[in-house]
């Protein structure tokens, strides 16, 4: 396969996967836990920018839980027979197995943000918690992502 029929082949199945439920759900979550998380209440007059700023975030994730596609399809092109199995008999949690390396997860998700002792700080301040983005990857980046690749895969004998 080349990488021409690669990008046609992702880009005749973007607009296949979509995740209306899911969004609705990471919307109210947007606003109810992770906005408050990243920002403090008061009233000002940016709510214009302000607006901008969440469609760009936005945007950004879900930029990043489509790219879920192009690490499938690598995948894929690793071990062939093995997805095939998987996508013909339609096994979304076989699949979901098959994308998913636990280890590699473990490591990314049970990383402790340190700060430089250079900086000798004792009482570091975050604008945003180290913890807090681990765990939006963990709990919505992440789940999202893999289940772009497995509707991609689902798609991808078609």
């Amino acid at each position: 396969m080349t990488v021409e029929m690669l990008q046609n082949s992702l880009i005749q199945q973007e607009d296949t996967i979509t995740f209306s439920g899911k969004i609705q759900e990471f919307w109210s979550n947007y606003f109810e836990k992770i906005v408050p998380e990243m920002a403090k209440a008061k009233n000002n007059d940016e709510c214009g920018s302000i607006a901008v700023c969440d469609i760009l975030c936005l945007q950004a994730l879900s930029k990043r839980i489509h790219y879920g596609k192009f690490v499938a399809e690598a995948k894929f092109q690793e071990a062939p027979s093995k997805y095939e199995a998987a996508i013909k008999a339609k096994d979304r949690k076989l699949l979901l197995e098959l994308l998913t390396d636990k280890t590699v997860e473990a490591i990314a998700f049970g990383q402790v943000v340190q700060i430089d002792e250079a900086y000798n700080v004792t009482n570091p301040t975050y604008k945003i918690k180290p913890s807090f983005i681990a765990n939006l990857f963990e709990e919505w980046v992440m789940p999202l992502t893999k289940e772009v690749q497995v509707e991609y895969l689902l798609r991808r004998l078609d």
